[in-house]
Formats: C-alpha cells, structure tokens, sequence
C-alpha cells in the first residue's frame, strides 16, 4: 500500500532513476562481494579463531597493555590455492595501535611469508558508505547532488592525474601542477554544482583570487620568518623537497574552504537581488558582510578542528609516553594548524572580495534591465 501511494506520486522519470540506482547497488555489492580473483594478494575468509595466549606488558612509563596471539583457520579465496584451507597466527596488542583483532567472517590480505596477516579487505565497506552517501546526495540535491557527485569523481580523477604526472616527471614543478589543478577543480566544480551563470563566475573568480592571495600571504610569511617552528619530520620519508609538497598541501587545502565561502556569499547575494530586484546596492552589501561575519567564525573552526582531529592519535602517544607539551604540540601540530591559519585568512580575504565581486555582476545585471 505504502509503495502504491509513492509510485503514484512519482513521475517515470524519477521512478525509472530509482530503479536504475538500486539496482546498480545491488550489483555493485554482489560485485564487490565476490571480486577475489582481481587481487593479486592471496585472500582468506576467516571461518575459525582460537586465542592461544594472552600476555599483560608494561612499559617504562607505566602504561599497561595487552599481547594476544590468536590461531586462524580460514579458507583461500583466489589465486591457485583457492578453495583450500589455511592456519596461521595473528598477534595484536589491545590497543591496537598498528595491529588487528580479528574475527570470523573477516577477509584479510596474507602479507607474502603466507604466514602473517596483512590488511583487512575493505572494499565493500566502502563501497556500501559510498552508495549511502549518493543517495542521501541525490535525495537532497537531486539533478543538483548528482552534478555535485560527478565534480567529486571528476576532481579525484583529475588529482590522481596530477600526482601521477608529478611522480613521473619529478623535473616538473609540483606547485605548476597544484596551481593549474586548482583552477581546473575551481572551474569544473562550480559549473557543475551551479551551472552558467553570474552567480558561478563570480565565485569562480572569488575562488581564485581568495585563495591565490591567502597563499601569496602565507609565503611571505614563511620566507619572513625562515619557516621557524615548522617540523617536517612526518615527510622524512619523502625523497622530494617537503617544503614544496607542504605548500602545494596549503594551495588544496585553502582551495577547499574559500570555495566554500565563495559559493556561499555569492549564491546569498544573487538570491537577495532576485527576489527583491529593487534592493539597493548598499542594502546588499551590508547584508553580505553580515552573512560573511557568520560563517566566518563557523568555517575556521571546521578547519581548526578537520585538521587537529587527524594528530590526536600521536598527541596520545606522545603524552602517554610523557612528552613535554611543547614538544608534543610543536611535533604533531605545527602544519596542521599552519594550514588552518592559511585557511582562515583565505576565507577572511574571500568575504570582501566575494562581496564586491558581486556587486559587480549585479551592477551589469542591472544596466540591462
């Protein structure tokens, strides 16, 4: 009865869209769910587990932990042992910190002695939360969400492609290829998201420059203060320069957020003039200044937080194991919040700039009226 009623007040369109979705999930499961032999790691389903032992540690520091070894009994699933079953061990520690506990039913990757455990097989997770987060876009967004979800895999292709170009010709600057990335991203995602029209040009342009003269900024800065206090000991085991990879870090990560604001101040003021086309230009830009000094506060806080939220687990290594404050700060947060700060003066630069910017097109909008 429930589904007569929502059919009947469904178009065809939107119906045969539905059934077109789920059943793309439900072939995208049963793919991903049987996909084995496209991995060239061997795979074991885990049908048995037994815990041999289990051993209490403590450090020199007083923190206690736990060593389990337990015994593994599942069966291979690709390569040409397949359909055979296999033991082993697994041993992890209760905090697993660099280790799993693992349970029947789980898949896992054998690491290449075939005796020790490497990674869990998580493919179908993923594509399962991929398929929610879809949905819920196009629910909410509908033609709208799905141009947004198309930006989204067009931007991760075209990043992809930019590393890849980057790695294979190390002679080739990377921040060139950041720079000509960005406005590729900047340019597609807008279009895409808003479509042709003054509103998207002006946060495309906003975009741009806000985000060109936070970084323009914050490399004055770093070359004024000879980049002391940065600590770029988690890109030791990069071969290439870090400082170069940092920047190129801040020119995406700022992109992200003046886009935001962009977008956001751009779309309030074009909306404010076509309900009201008489609104005065003045009217408009206080206005603006008010939507900006609001989301202002929230963005930097999203990125304070985005970005300090990725250290908190070495920030608990480093105080558990008794590690001065400023150490422990100045090890572990010196680039995140680098990058917030960067961030947070682009979405400040963004607000006047968006606002003017505006105002411009509206002014054109106007004469032609």
């Amino acid at each position: 009865m429930i589904l007569k009623t929502w059919l009947k007040k469904r178009t065809k369109a939107q119906i045969i869209t539905v059934c077109l979705l789920l059943t793309g999930f439900i072939a995208s499961m049963i793919f991903i769910n049987n996909n084995y032999e496209l991995y060239d790691r061997t795979i074991v389903h885990i049908t048995d587990i037994q815990e041999i032992s289990r051993e209490t540690q403590t450090d020199t520091h007083g923190n206690e932990d736990e060593r389990v070894i337990q015994q593994i009994e599942g069966e291979i699933k690709n390569g040409p042992d397949r359909g055979e079953i296999t033991t082993f061990h697994n041993e992890y520690t209760q905090s697993l910190a660099i280790d799993y506990e693992l349970s029947a039913g789980d898949e896992i990757f054998l690491a290449q002695d075939g005796e020790a455990t490497g990674d869990i097989k998580r493919d179908k997770y993923f594509v399962f939360v991929a398929w929610i987060f879809l949905m819920i876009l196009l629910a909410v967004g509908k033609s709208r969400g799905a141009l947004s979800a198309l930006s989204l895999l067009v931007n991760a292709v075209i990043l992809s492609f930019a590393l890849d170009i980057y790695i294979q010709n190390p002679s080739i600057s990377l921040s060139l290829i950041t720079l000509i990335s960005i406005i590729i991203f900047t340019i597609l995602s807008l279009l895409m998201a808003t479509g042709f029209n003054e509103k998207t040009y002006t946060a495309i342009l906003t975009t741009l420059l806000g985000t060109g003269l936070s970084l323009v900024i914050a490399y004055a800065a770093l070359q004024f203060t000879g980049e002391q206090g940065l600590r770029y000991e988690e890109m030791a085991f990069l071969t290439r320069n870090p400082q170069t990879i940092f920047m190129a870090g801040l020119l995406i990560g700022s992109l992200g957020a003046v886009m935001d604001v962009a977008i956001t101040l751009s779309a309030s003021m074009f909306e404010m003039y076509e309900k009201n086309n008489h609104i005065s230009l003045a009217t408009l830009k206080k206005a603006g200044y008010e939507i900006g000094k609001d989301i202002m506060g929230t963005m930097t806080n999203i990125l304070f937080f985005a970005y300090v939220s990725g250290s908190i687990p070495m920030l608990l290594i480093y105080f558990k194991n008794a590690a001065p404050f400023g150490f422990t700060v100045s090890m572990n947060l010196s680039l995140e919040l680098t990058r917030a700060l960067v961030g947070g003066i682009g979405i400040v630069l963004t607000i006047p700039i968006a606002i003017y910017l505006s105002i411009f097109f509206i002014r054109r909008k106007q004469a032609r009226l």
